[in-house]
């Protein structure tokens, strides 16, 4: 009876390149961040502070800014610590 795993592998030039398709690839990126999260956070805080602290539309727009940018960077340093 023939032995086939005996024989004689075919391509033997080819065989060098057998795993080059096999490339680790990068870490996929984690589309639920903290930064989205925090970022959402931020400006809701910072639009009911500034509303009930003084009901002004100008300082109501500029809490409902400032607690967004404040939550994205604290959101950022977070994501930052994870990776």
């Amino acid at each position: 009876m023939a032995r086939s795993h005996h024989r004689k592998k075919h391509k033997q030039h080819l065989q060098q390149f057998k795993h080059s398709q096999d490339v680790v690839a990068d870490k996929p990126k984690n589309k639920s961040s903290a930064t989205w999260v925090f970022g959402i956070a931020g400006a809701i805080l910072g639009f009911t502070v500034s509303f009930f602290a003084s009901g002004a539309i100008l300082w109501v727009a500029a809490g409902l800014i400032a607690g967004s940018f404040a939550g994205y960077l604290i959101g950022r340093r977070i994501d930052d610590q994870k990776n």
